[in-house]
């Protein structure tokens, strides 16, 4: 058996090389958030070397009030609830995965994808910098989502500040 008989649900084949493709969840997922942010999801999945998913998109005051109690969001406030914003889980294989570097590889292919669109991104483990303040358009960052971040955290200790890292958020700059 081909091997990519085994990836075909998973993933979509292109002139023999392999990319990934967002599930009818991700789509789902997507409903109700602003068209140019689905775009540049749409788009960075082709850029991506991980896989992922989207696990949020746009949320009722309800449900926002809900994470808030549990600690799982910090503000009544989020870009969530107008669209403006998804969090987006790597995957490696089947299994989905919190880890950092997964998501500053998801960054890159986000940030491409932001360039591709022409529409500003900024993302939730390098919210600034000592170059840029809030909000970050990572379209704008001269190097890896990686060195964003770190450039992110050191800001962020030299304000004798602790950093604040969600990995998996991306929101448009309005």
């Amino acid at each position: 058996m081909d091997v990519r008989d085994l990836w075909k649900n998973t993933y979509e084949w292109k002139g023999g090389v392999m990319s990934f493709k967002l599930s009818q969840r991700s789509l789902d997922k997507l409903e109700g958030v602003d068209e140019r942010l689905q775009a540049i999801v749409k788009t960075a999945i082709h850029h991506t070397k991980v896989d992922f998913g989207c696990i949020c998109g746009r949320r009722s005051l309800e449900e926002q009030r809900m994470l808030v109690k549990k600690g799982a969001s910090k503000t009544l406030k989020s870009k969530h609830l107008d669209g403006l914003a998804v969090d987006l889980m790597a995957y490696v294989g089947s299994r989905a995965s919190w880890e950092l570097n997964l998501y500053d590889d998801i960054a890159d292919a986000v940030a491409q994808a932001a360039r591709d669109v022409g529409v500003g991104v900024c993302w939730g483990a390098a919210w600034a910098t000592p170059y840029q303040a809030y909000p970050m358009d990572i379209r704008d960052w001269k190097g890896t989502m990686e060195n964003a971040m770190n450039a992110y955290i050191d800001l962020r200790r030299s304000q004798n500040r602790r950093p604040f890292m969600d990995g998996p958020h991306f929101e448009l700059i309005t």
